[in-house]
């Protein structure tokens, strides 16, 4: 006798719903968003039956913004509130950038990349989030429903603050991130899923900013990463560069006005497209102060401008190769992964590195959002047809610094995550009661040549000479690629621990005011609160300083107490007159302007307290 399962008219029976979940490919140029139909893999269309969304975002006048198609045609009319690439940006500081090759108005905070638009200074994460959410509105009308949440996919070598920055964005776009998964993984998991394959695969993975390569195991249900390595800031952006400075020298150009610059990248982009199937190209505009531009381009000639980035793409492949202990012949086939795969001069070199002809059987823009999707009906706990072990690596080694600026790695790079692991350490000066920990990201052996990570102090170590005591410290990273960091003394039990969140990226007091300005009902209450609570502290401070300088003023020279009245003053005024982010800016710039004072004075305070003492009672 058959069993039914029954459920009220227009609802789905509840156990056995399909629960709605997505992947997500966040692209540097295009974005896709993918979902598991009827067992198979699809990519979701806009109503204009377009899978592809590009990573452009336009901020309007009053509240509009634009996303995708329409945004990248105002690009060349509308270039300075017109963002793309956000993806080469996110998590990083102005820093790690070349701003001077990026049409953008940057912000001067050295910690925190800011674009200018009319709509005001938007973070990388900001830009993302409307992508985003853009994907998931469209997500939502074509699967019929909300989403339980999305796997989203990272270059694999992303580092902490750009996961976690990816991770923001997600939650600004109200998305439920079900899993970080690397591109190379994804792409190898739609095609283990899709073509049955079996052994050692190389993914090749060249986007629009980012460059990737992922050496797997792939056996039927499990996919393993044996290595991992590739170029954060190297993708097909870069070959548009290159072409946009050959026609400045060509066309006898040095500086352009912003719109200028936009629109010959835009056609120097779509040169290198054409180039992909004819022999030669024709870039032909007239530019703003009337010059007109005319140059025609041979495959064979950008071929020869662009080889030094072919080969910066090798690099990693060979080092992939060696740390994964295999060689070139032991691998079956290679993955082709990113629109920028589809240029001849790339698929010749990765063919002539490996002997063999790439496999490119899968539409190369659309595989990672594929195989995200494939992950992501797994994780919605939805009974799929295959079902396989997914054992992903972390791609930089995590560590510790310790005394002399060196660089202890606890976690090496190509770990198995999740993973665990812990070591030990001890003080270095007798009597020592607290321990600063900094943790790092990267391969190099200093800490000065490491990504810093975050610090916090664990505190109530007894005193005991140098050596004695034994403070373990744990790394935990989980399965986004994400860490936690640990720090326990061992005879006494006492601990500190942090989850890594980058000072670079928005912490959440940021983003849970970012969620409640969404909501319209809240957001006047939500924005006068903020900046209530700001004001208190901007008070607080001001207060403390002026009457720390009352006392210890003769501690500083003429120079240091301009600086430090100029910081009060500008807290005031901020206080008074700005919003909440602008006031918080203000107050951590007048706390690092006072550092170096607030460590003389507690000096001082200790030299009075001990005189006079004996060093026995002491």
């Amino acid at each position: 006798m058959a069993l039914l399962q029954i459920a009220e008219p227009g609802l789905s029976a509840a156990p056995h719903r399909h629960r709605l979940a997505v992947g997500i490919d966040l692209g540097t140029t295009n974005s896709l968003v993918a979902a598991v139909k009827s067992g198979h893999a699809v990519c979701l269309a806009d109503q204009e039956g377009r899978r592809t969304l590009p990573s452009v975002v336009r901020y309007g006048s009053g509240s509009d913004v634009e996303v995708g198609h329409d945004a990248l045609k105002a690009q060349r009319i509308d270039p300075l509130n017109t963002i793309s690439s956000a993806k080469r940006l996110i998590g990083r500081k102005l820093e790690d950038v070349a701003a001077a090759q990026l049409p953008y108005r940057f912000g001067s905070h050295p910690q925190i990349i800011s674009l200018h638009t009319r709509q005001g200074d938007k973070t990388p994460i900001e830009v993302s989030a409307e992508i985003l959410k853009t994907l998931k509105q469209r997500a939502e009308a074509a699967l019929g429903g909300d989403l339980v949440g999305a796997v989203i996919t990272v270059p694999a070598y992303f580092d902490d603050a750009q996961r976690q920055a990816t991770k923001d964005a997600a939650r600004l776009a109200g998305l439920n991130v079900l899993r970080l998964l690397n591109e190379p993984t994804a792409a190898a998991i739609a095609y283990g899923l899709d073509n049955g394959a079996e052994g050692t695969f190389v993914v090749y993975d060249l986007g629009g900013g980012t460059f990737d390569v992922s050496v797997l195991q792939l056996t039927r249900g499990l996919f393993e990463v044996k290595a991992t390595g590739g170029h954060s800031a190297l993708g097909g952006d870069d070959f548009d560069h290159r072409l946009f400075c050959h026609l400045l020298e060509q066309n006898g150009l040095s500086q352009l006005p912003e719109a200028d610059h936009r629109l010959l990248l835009a056609l120097a982009r779509e040169a290198k497209e054409t180039l992909t199937t004819a022999e030669t190209a024709t870039v032909s505009t007239v530019l703003s102060d009337g010059r007109r531009i005319e140059t025609r381009i041979s495959r064979r000639e950008f071929a020869n401008l662009t080889q030094h980035l072919v080969l910066k793409t090798i690099e990693p492949v060979k080092q992939a190769l060696k740390d994964a202990g295999i060689g070139k012949t032991d691998v079956k086939g290679v993955i082709m992964v990113g629109g920028a795969t589809r240029m001849p001069s790339v698929q010749q070199a990765v063919a002539a590195f490996f002997g063999q002809t790439p496999l490119n059987n899968l539409n190369p823009d659309e595989v990672v959002a594929l195989g995200a999707a494939m992950q992501a009906d797994v994780l919605a706990g939805n009974k799929a047809d295959h079902e396989w072990l997914l054992l992903d690596v972390t791609p930089l080694s995590l560590g510790l610094e310790t005394y002399g600026g060196l660089a202890e790695k606890v976690i090496p790079r190509n770990s198995t995550l999740p993973t665990a692991r812990a070591q030990e350490f001890t003080t270095f000066k007798d009597g020592q009661t607290a321990m600063t920990i900094h943790v790092v990201q990267g391969e190099r052996e200093l800490v000065a040549d490491c990504r810093s990570l975050a610090k916090f102090t664990l505190r109530g170590i007894p005193p005991m000479a140098a050596g004695a005591a034994r403070i373990r410290v744990t790394f935990q990273v989980d399965a986004d690629g994400l860490l936690s960091v640990s720090a326990r003394e061992q005879t006494t039990g006492v601990q500190a621990q942090i989850e890594v969140k980058p000072s670079y990226g928005l912490d959440d007091e940021t983003i849970t005011r970012m969620l409640q300005e969404s909501m319209s009902h809240a957001a006047d209450d939500a924005a006068l609160r903020a900046r209530a609570e700001a004001r208190v502290e901007a008070e607080g401070l001001v207060e403390a300083v002026t009457a720390a300088l009352a006392l210890d003023g003769d501690l500083l020279n003429p120079e240091e107490s301009a600086a430090i009245q100029q910081a009060i003053d500008e807290t005031r005024r901020a206080a008074a007159e700005d919003g909440a982010a602008e006031i918080r800016a203000a107050v951590a710039a007048l706390g690092r302007t006072t550092d170096d004072f607030a460590a003389r004075r507690m000096n001082r305070n200790i030299r009075r307290a001990l005189s006079g003492q004996n060093i026995e009672d002491i």
